[in-house]
């Protein structure tokens, strides 16, 4: 696959803001012409699928300024500098929701758009919850709602939820938990 590999002739950050970067490389094509990539720079997320006992998520309405609208999340939050995702994960869950879990187990890490951004998104189920406080970063408004995870799964199918991260988040939870039952429903 070497074929297909660029590689970095020249690297400038253009701007370093508080959550993102953004950086213009000058690369060199496989076929030895070059070209130029914009990149956005991001330190990395979590994302969490919060399932109570009762089969329903916690999500969080939240109003989004790039799109101009109030969205449905999962809650999600972007890794500070020395934090595991796994202390990302618990941190985001006292303070958007106030829950922490007493299990959380790594899903996945997917790339949220690798055409232009190095952000690399790690995808948590928490489960066993219990209340825990946490304090909101100042700018951020958001209200916790619980729903199914049935119904969260048709309002993905009716497009009500739009957050990528969330529609591949509960997904793979609502393929995951079919799975189980399955495998409960199976004799051996």
């Amino acid at each position: 696959m070497k074929e297909l590999k660029e590689t970095t002739l020249e690297s400038e950050m253009i701007y370093d803001g508080r959550l993102i970067g953004l950086r213009r490389d000058k690369v060199q094509l496989p076929d030895g012409r070059t070209s130029v990539r914009e990149v956005v720079v991001h330190p990395g997320a979590v994302a969490i699928v919060p399932l109570l006992d009762d089969g329903k998520v916690v999500l969080v309405r939240q109003y989004r300024h790039a799109v101009g609208k109030i969205l449905m999340e999962i809650p999600a939050g972007t890794l500070h500098p020395n934090e595991t995702a796994e202390e990302c994960a618990l941190r985001e869950l006292r303070e958007e929701i106030g829950y922490t879990a007493g299990q959380l187990e790594h899903l996945t890490s997917i790339y949220l758009a690798p055409g232009y951004s190095t952000e690399l998104l790690h995808v948590f189920l928490a489960t066993n919850l219990s209340p825990a406080s946490g304090e909101r970063d100042e700018d951020e408004f958001v209200a916790p709602v619980a729903v199914p995870l049935e119904e969260v799964i048709s309002q993905i199918g009716d497009g009500k939820i739009q957050d990528a991260k969330t529609v591949a988040a509960l997904l793979l939870v609502w393929h995951k938990r079919k799975d189980v039952v399955k495998d409960l429903d199976t004799p051996t």
